[in-house]
């Protein structure tokens, strides 16, 4: 008898060890853009160890967001980071994507100006020259989102497409103002203005879109083929990016560093990658105590402060950039999908005409794989 139980119990135990064993799903991540320190989350995850946590083995897929969407769609991949207007306008065409964790909780659009040439408000863009890199993407859906919101048009404005060189066009001083990707260009007119590079501009004033209107931005997006027969899949790349995700937000000393294998030519110093060593080991700790969400908000600008007055601004551009996105990231309750934000951007695509009817906006998100989401 004692030689059964000890035959079952190394049968169980082998068969743990086996299951333990099994080699990870090997996944194609789709990115847009290039790599970027904004992408920190993924790189985080890779690094940390999340992703093969979670049984998963992914490699980097950059390209344009409209063949990612492509890729998703036809089953080609099966995940991505893809915006909401496209996975709208991809319903829309019979393309049956879904986004399954929202990653921006804050529409990363808005409008820059100087903060000395008496444009104070939205209202006061009526008559003057608004750069946008063109008639498309978010910077377009944003404007038209913004300006909707104030009671206005295209119209209303001098509209200039510019191609994505906001920051030289506007030092030249030949638009009033800028469609930006807030976490980004205004640093760059910023440090230009500094150095007296943009013309008599010394500030800036910034018009988010997301403070006058609610509308859904990036997020991880899957086929409904996927979530229908692997939803385990699903739910562990979301587990596993959630994680990366909040890592990324509660340590931005570590997260910049582990970025810089990802992210060619991102500033770092000896001196810079010392400082950031010792900041990221010093916040371990102080995450050991379980802060607030407030508490780590305040560490991070804490951590600004600091690194501001041991480096010049070129050197942590991108840290700033980084600190600007989690800004956008940051929320209560991590990649939950408002369906009224759905319904504010269908509204939007529908007034410029991306769409011609409405879709059936449940069918376009979930909330299903997010730990902790109700509704």
């Amino acid at each position: 008898m004692l030689r059964k139980v000890l035959s079952l119990f190394v049968l169980l135990a082998l068969s743990s060890t086996a299951i333990q064993a099994q080699a990870p799903v090997d996944q194609t991540f789709f990115l847009t853009f290039v790599p970027n320190v904004q992408f920190a989350p993924v790189y985080v995850a890779l690094e940390k160890g999340h992703f093969a946590a979670n049984g998963l083995n992914i490699t980097i897929e950059h390209g344009d967001e409209n063949v990612g969407v492509d890729l998703i769609a036809a089953g080609e991949r099966q995940f991505g980071l893809i915006s909401g207007e496209e996975v709208i306008k991809a319903r829309a065409n019979g393309r049956p994507v879904v986004m399954v964790y929202e990653w921006f909780q804050r529409y990363p659009v808005g409008i820059v100006t100087a903060a000395d040439n008496g444009i104070e408000s939205v209202a006061d863009l009526a008559g003057k020259k608004v750069g946008v890199p063109g008639r498309f993407g978010a910077s377009y859906n944003g404007l038209i989102a913004i300006l909707t919101a104030n009671g206005m048009t295209e119209n209303d404005i001098q509209l200039e497409e510019i191609g994505f060189n906001a920051p030289d066009v506007f030092c030249l001083g030949a638009i009033d103002a800028s469609v930006v990707y807030i976490n980004n260009e205004p640093l760059q007119i910023q440090q230009r203005a500094a150095v007296g590079e943009c013309g008599d501009v010394q500030d800036v004033t910034i018009f988010p879109v997301a403070s006058a209107v609610d509308m859904v931005s990036n997020g991880l997006v899957t086929n409904e083929e996927t979530i229908a027969n692997n939803p385990e899949l699903v739910q562990a790349l979301v587990t596993a990016f959630d994680a990366g995700l909040r890592d990324a937000i509660n340590n931005p000393a570590e997260t910049y560093l582990l970025s810089a294998k990802y992210v060619e030519n991102l500033p770092m110093s000896d001196s810079l990658k010392t400082a950031l060593e010792i900041a990221a080991n010093g916040q371990e700790s102080f995450l050991q105590g379980d802060p607030s969400r407030e508490a780590i908000a305040d560490s991070r600008q804490a951590l600004l402060d600091a690194l501001s007055a041991q480096f010049d601004a070129g050197d942590l551009i991108q840290l700033r950039v980084l600190m600007n996105t989690i800004d956008l990231w940051d929320a209560e309750q991590l990649g939950y999908s408002d369906r009224f934000s759905w319904e504010v951007t269908q509204e939007v695509l529908t007034q410029m005409a991306f769409i011609t009817e409405p879709i059936n906006l449940d069918a376009a998100f979930t909330n299903d794989f997010i730990l902790g989401a109700e509704g």
